[in-house]
């Protein structure tokens, strides 16, 4: 759980805290997993991802990979293997927000498909701006 809370506070402007992480756990409709490194003698997180599926629809709630492994498509595996798992319990619809600034992780989710549907003015942190993005199956 550290490692997650250290990529998450490297990440985000707006971090989750380790009781936000343990909460979202606690939660039934959650699920959360991690890229991790095993092939080492000091097996590490490259990344996150954490969403709730309910019914037909899922939510993406948090996704991060550690800065130093960033462009190495670590995003695009954590993004495939929850659409994978999603569809497979019948999901059709997938919602998320992301700031309107983090054009890397928009275009990460564009080419998912995702499309821009709407704007929350001063979102996170009453500060910035949520872009809302939807996927259908």
């Amino acid at each position: 759980m550290d490692e997650v809370v250290a990529i998450e506070r490297a990440c985000s402007r707006t971090p989750w805290s380790k009781r936000m992480f343990m909460e979202e756990l606690q939660n039934p409709l959650a699920h959360c997993f991690v890229c991790r490194r095993d092939d080492s003698e000091q097996p590490s997180v490259l990344g996150f991802i954490c969403f709730r599926n309910v019914g037909e629809e899922s939510e993406l709630l948090n996704l991060a990979v550690d800065p130093v492994h960033r462009r190495s498509g670590i995003g695009k595996e954590l993004m495939q293997f929850y659409l994978n798992l999603a569809e497979k319990t019948q999901v059709k619809r997938f919602y998320l927000e992301v700031e309107t600034s983090n054009l890397s992780a928009i275009r990460l989710y564009e080419s998912f498909s995702y499309q821009p549907v709407a704007t929350r003015k001063r979102f996170y942190q009453d500060r910035f701006d949520a872009l809302v993005m939807v996927r259908k199956a």
